[in-house]
């Protein structure tokens, strides 16, 4: 696990684009696993203002969505599948039908999520799986609780997720209690997991994450056994880490030759 302390979002963004746009000149058809939420939008900002300068071509990469709410129409706005359509997917060239996502309104959830995790495996797995952070420590919607070794499946959301995301909806009660989300076992097996957390509201869930034990009750703790992850925060979300001055000075004096 690498962790990255910068100034801000800007930098953040600039960096995780880097590693997109890294990949996609090795590998032009690479999966990219996509997250929703605040965290990721100056990535897609970033990302988008690189395909416009004609630095990024994705009309070969496939998108899997990590999660998506359970009971909403079709083209709901805040359906997940449309989220992402508008902060990253219209934006560049990604073929609307290589973007793909769990789908919440299946009449057998459990077969949805099977073919979900068939449908990873048979585009041969995530290159890059950006990932955000909640301040409970989840990741996608794994909560607290929740397996290491979980698969894509359907998760009640803690009364904090849904005050969370209420911001979105109208009101609360418009949040749905129940999602589909990729699990912890899938995650795990991307090739490299980017997370990004700014902001002194997720200091405890990023010190859990990087410091703590590896436990169900900070699921994003499971990343300290990814092979590949890389974590990206401000200094306002690290000011709880114990070892920040040892990360700082690991990367200012990381090789030249190593990418993120």
């Amino acid at each position: 696990m690498e962790v990255v302390i910068l100034p801000g979002n800007r930098q953040i963004a600039s960096l995780a684009a880097d590693a997109v746009q890294a990949l996609l000149r090795r590998k032009p058809e690479a999966v990219l696993g996509l997250a929703t939420g605040s965290s990721p939008l100056p990535i897609y900002d970033e990302l988008a203002a690189r395909h416009e300068r004609g630095l990024l071509d994705f009309s070969r990469v496939h998108g899997f969505l990590l999660d998506e709410y359970v009971g909403l129409e079709p083209g709901h706005p805040e359906s997940y599948r449309e989220v992402i359509r508008r902060d990253f997917a219209d934006r560049v060239n990604i073929p609307p039908d290589n973007v793909h996502g769990p789908d919440g309104s299946a009449p057998d959830i459990p077969a949805a999520c099977r073919a979900y995790e068939d449908a990873i495996r048979e585009s041969g797995g995530v290159d890059l799986q950006l990932l955000g952070l909640g301040t409970d420590g989840h990741i996608g919607f794994n909560e607290p609780g929740s397996s290491l070794a979980s698969r894509t499946r359907i998760k009640t959301l803690i009364e904090q997720t849904r005050r969370d995301n209420a911001r979105f909806f109208g009101s609360l009660t418009e949040v749905p209690h129940h999602v589909l989300t990729q699990g912890l076992g899938t995650i795990l097996e991307s090739r490299h997991a980017v997370l990004v957390a700014t902001g002194a509201q997720k200091a405890q869930a990023v010190h859990d994450l990087i410091e703590g034990p590896v436990a169900a009750v900070c699921p994003a703790s499971v990343l300290q056994l990814h092979p590949h992850a890389s974590i990206l925060i401000d200094e306002a979300a690290a000011s709880s880490l114990k070892l920040a001055d040892y990360y700082r000075h690991s990367y200012d004096h990381k090789p030249a030759w190593q990418d993120l």
